[in-house]
Order: C-alpha cells, then sequence, then structure tokens
C-alpha cells in the first residue's frame, strides 16, 4: 500500500493544476506545488491556514457560506462543474481562476473535507474582457 501512497503524493504533486484539500473547517491541508505556483504562498506558509489566504475579501462571505452548506449536506451546489471566480495571490494581485470542487468522504459517507483544483484563467479572461469592451470596426 505504500507504494500506492507514494505514487499518488508524486502525481498530485506533478500535476500542472492546483490541488487544495481542506478539512471541514476551512484549514488547508494539502497544498501541492502548482497551488505555490499559482497563489504565490510555499506548503509551509499554506498549511495550516484558513483558505482566506487566497479569497479575496469581498468573496468571503458567499464562500463561507457555500462551503459550510456542502460541508453540512455532503453534495455541491454545482456537482462538479467548473466555476469561476477570484483568488488572491500572496502578492496581492488578484487573479481568475477555474475551478472545480469535490467533497472528500470517508468509507462509510462521512465528510472529511473539500478539494478544489484550480487553474489560472487571468490572461483569457482578461482578453475576452477587452475584446467586449472594444467598440464594433465599422464595415
Amino acid at each position: 500500500m505504500e507504494g500506492k501512497s507514494r505514487l499518488a503524493e508524486r502525481i498530485l504533486d506533478q500535476v500542472a493544476d492546483a490541488v487544495v484539500y481542506t478539512d471541514c473547517s476551512g484549514a488547508i491541508i494539502r497544498w501541492n506545488r502548482a497551488s505555490a505556483t499559482l497563489f504565490g504562498y510555499s506548503p509551509e506558509e499554506a498549511l495550516g491556514q484558513s483558505l482566506d489566504l487566497i479569497i479575496p475579501e469581498h468573496l468571503r462571505a458567499s464562500h463561507w457560506g457555500g462551503f459550510n452548506a456542502a460541508v453540512t449536506r455532503g453534495a455541491l451546489k454545482l456537482q462538479g462543474r467548473p466555476t469561476l471566480t477570484r483568488a488572491a495571490h500572496k502578492s496581492g494581485r488578484k487573479l481568475y481562476v477555474e475551478l472545480t470542487f469535490a467533497i472528500v468522504k470517508s468509507d462509510n459517507e462521512k465528510v472529511l473535507g473539500s478539494v478544489a483544483m484550480a487553474r489560472d484563467v487571468t490572461e483569457r479572461v482578461e482578453r475576452e474582457r477587452a475584446g467586449r469592451d472594444r467598440p464594433p470596426v465599422p464595415l
């Protein structure tokens, strides 16, 4: 079994998307290399911290409402569909990230925590918004 556990750790550390696992209180328990790259915090800085570390202040109330409801129900409103939201980088820079979420359960269906997979889509979103803000080109 040790081999499978090490393999799972290697996979998590080497995927391109950020993988953030939290316990039911929202404390960060797992923070892969891509998370460090995306958000700017090393594992040592992020582990044990609240998700507030990467959630912009103006989004925290709605995030925690949804997070607590999902953990309590053991189900997600988005049912695994990706969602676009804002996140905060250590530098203070705001990011657009596309996230998918899952509730992690034990064998007996007890909720253990939540996992999010994130990728930076800032350039794409800003490019799309810039294109919408331009006046139409006359024909």
